[in-house]
């Protein structure tokens, strides 16, 4: 006997026929999905501290930072691009690498500025409490200043999925409509690194990724990985993107590591990070400008410290030339009678 078919077989015969194909390209995903860097890498994860990184797999690493770098904002038709996938500035993301690579020191020249100016002008005005140590002469100068930049990002419709979700049409439309189909997609980016001193550009590179994506609809499966989540890491377009700032980075680092004349002398992040807290305010000296004590019977002590022994006893008209930076609220001078730390607050510029 020859059993009629109810429309209500013909829809769990689509549901069927849909889960099918899902398994089937499933595994294809598992070759053939995932970002490729230039040709293979990962995603950006993890955090950095001055204690270390974690999750920095595929980042380029140094054993000492080559000199402070400032991020800038991308200009505004980069960020009318990544908009409409949803997507922030990649600064943070930038920043984060950067500081997980330990490849240079990381200066706020963002948003966070605008808070630090205002700390500063709340200190100029009184209203901060006593020996809050807040005002000019302690930030860290940018070496270098970084400007990224999205120069391409497409997502490709055809492929696979444009033939698996034609034969599902001409079957069954509803079907085709939620199966979607894999998809290519590519990002390409670039950042360029400029001298903070003299503007000359003396770094550029470019990244590159490309990730093969398999969508599946969100009617059955309970919600895609399209880009209504938004964000770096849970978008497929900022997944890619990603990578390539990743890919893109590495470029620089390698550039800047093969050319010692680029290379600039900084601390150690924890150095740095710790020299803030120390650094008095108001006290702006450079390496090589000439100061004076303030009163006679200054102490030029060998060590930055006030139990150090003293080396030599300043007069009044004794000059004193800058070769160090600021530690422990001393500076490094040399003098007439020999070499070693006075207190900031005991000297002025000639």
């Amino acid at each position: 006997m020859r059993m009629q078919r109810t429309p209500g077989s013909r829809l769990w015969a689509t549901v069927a026929t849909v889960a099918a194909v899902a398994l089937a390209t499933s595994a294809a995903q598992a070759q053939v999905t995932g970002p490729r860097q230039g040709q293979g890498g990962s995603v950006v994860q993890g955090a950095a501290g001055t204690g270390g990184s974690t999750g920095d797999s595929g980042l380029e690493h140094c054993d000492q930072p080559m000199g402070a770098l400032a991020v800038v904002e991308p200009q505004d038709y980069v960020m009318q691009a990544l908009s409409r996938y949803n997507l922030s500035s990649p600064v943070g993301l930038i920043r984060m690498m950067v500081q997980q690579s330990n490849c240079f020191i990381v200066v706020e020249r963002g948003q966070g500025m605008q808070n630090m100016m205002q700390e500063r002008a709340l200190a100029n005005s009184g209203e901060l409490r006593q020996n809050s140590n807040v005002g000019g002469g302690q930030m860290v100068a940018a070496d270098f200043i970084m400007t990224p930049a999205v120069v391409f990002s497409e997502g490709n419709a055809g492929g696979v999925g444009a033939a698996v979700g034609g034969l599902l049409r001409r079957r069954a439309p509803v079907a085709g409509a939620i199966a979607g189909g894999l998809k290519f997609q590519e990002a390409q980016t670039s950042m360029l690194v400029a001298d903070a001193r003299s503007g000359v550009q003396v770094a550029a590179a470019e990244g590159s990724t490309k990730n093969a994506d398999l969508r599946i609809g969100g009617a059955i499966f309970g919600g895609g990985v399209g880009v209504g989540a938004g964000g770096y890491g849970n978008t497929n377009e900022g997944k890619i993107i990603a990578a390539a700032f990743l890919d893109n980075y590495n470029n620089i680092v390698k550039v800047v590591r093969n050319d010692p004349s680029l290379q600039r002398n900084v601390g150690t992040l924890r150095q740095e990070a710790a020299a803030g807290g120390q650094t008095q305010a108001g006290a702006v000296f450079s390496e090589g400008d000439v100061v004076m004590p303030k009163i006679a019977n200054v102490k030029v002590m060998a060590e930055p410290s006030d139990t150090a022994a003293a080396v030599a006893t300043l007069g009044r008209a004794d000059e004193l030339v800058v070769i160090g930076g600021v530690t422990n609220g001393f500076v490094n001078v040399q003098g007439a009678s020999g070499a070693g730390w006075v207190k900031v607050v005991l000297v002025s510029p000639r």
